[in-house]
């Protein structure tokens, strides 16, 4: 069992595998091969980046950089190309769009709506309870319109891959098909976890808030999500740490039934193209150095 906390992300008819000092992305080509592609990741010497929750926003902007460059890679191997062609100027544009899309439709739209209820609601703290109740909402609709998509349902059972390949090391079991298959498609460390801390802690974060004038509202609600994500994710890492035990257990049950919305039960293609990136990323991290940023 790795002592590192192995993860990845789903993508189009492909699972990348971030490592300890390695990103490896599998991909399944149109002729049926399994496309490799590999980096080394830079290993940054700042101290800042291993600090209580300025770490969780420098692996979060990370991840939100490797997530691109592996889905731009996954999305030209399935148009029967091999190289990446987004430049660095397009990525970063592509990753700033998607962050203002989220925070949009998941912190200001929320806030929106619930403005409509301030006349029989004047409790600040109900508003910002009838706020969060929204925001999953919309958290929840989200996924159910998305998974309606056909060639998302393929992604989302190879999150189910990704995720029964991360169970399987992180058990101990051999990496072969045969035996990962039974294992689970729900993770505790899953993004659709993230996400669903995110939607309560916002609703602990932004009460002290919830009497401003709405103007000043919606400013806080954006200036705000850095520190709700960092929280997040320090409490998805202490998680992580003991999840073995059953009260931590049951504390993220609700977030390993959401992961029904997001995950499919994978066919053992999926799960050799899941293996393959795992593997591959395994091997990086046992037979090179890290690069120096």
């Amino acid at each position: 069992m790795s002592d590192f906390h192995y993860g990845g992300q789903a993508l189009l008819e492909g699972v990348m595998i971030r490592g300890r000092q390695a990103m490896s992305v599998a991909v399944r080509a149109p002729s049926g091969e399994i496309v490799l592609h590999e980096e080394r990741l830079p290993q940054s010497g700042r101290r800042w980046t291993r600090w209580p929750f300025l770490r969780g926003l420098h692996s979060l902007w990370e991840t939100l950089k490797l997530g691109m460059r592996a889905l731009t890679f996954s999305a030209n191997v399935a148009a029967g190309e091999s190289e990446m062609e987004l430049g660095t100027g397009g990525m970063i544009g592509v990753v700033v769009f998607a962050l203002l899309f989220g925070v949009g439709l998941f912190f200001v739209v929320p806030l929106l709506l619930a403005r409509l209820t301030e006349q029989v609601i004047t409790a600040p703290w109900q508003r910002t309870l009838v706020e969060g109740l929204i925001r999953l909402g919309i958290v929840l609709l989200y996924f159910i319109l998305v998974g309606q998509l056909r060639d998302l349902r393929r992604v989302f059972a190879y999150h189910g891959a990704e995720h029964k390949a991360v169970n399987a090391l992180e058990s101990g079991a051999p990496l072969e098909v045969e035996q990962v298959r039974a294992f689970p498609t729900a993770h505790t460390r899953c993004g659709t976890a993230f996400l669903l801390l995110v939607v309560v802690l916002c609703v602990l974060v932004f009460a002290p808030f919830g009497a401003l004038p709405f103007g000043w509202r919606i400013v806080s609600r954006v200036l705000l999500v850095p520190v709700v994500a960092a929280l997040s994710y320090e409490l998805m890492r202490l998680g992580a740490n003991h999840a073995g035990r059953p009260w931590v257990r049951a504390l993220l049950s609700p977030a390993l039934f959401l992961q029904r919305l997001t995950t499919r039960p994978p066919d053992d293609a999926m799960l050799e193209v899941a293996l393959a990136a795992l593997r591959r990323a395994l091997e990086m991290d046992a037979e090179g150095k890290p690069t120096p940023s």
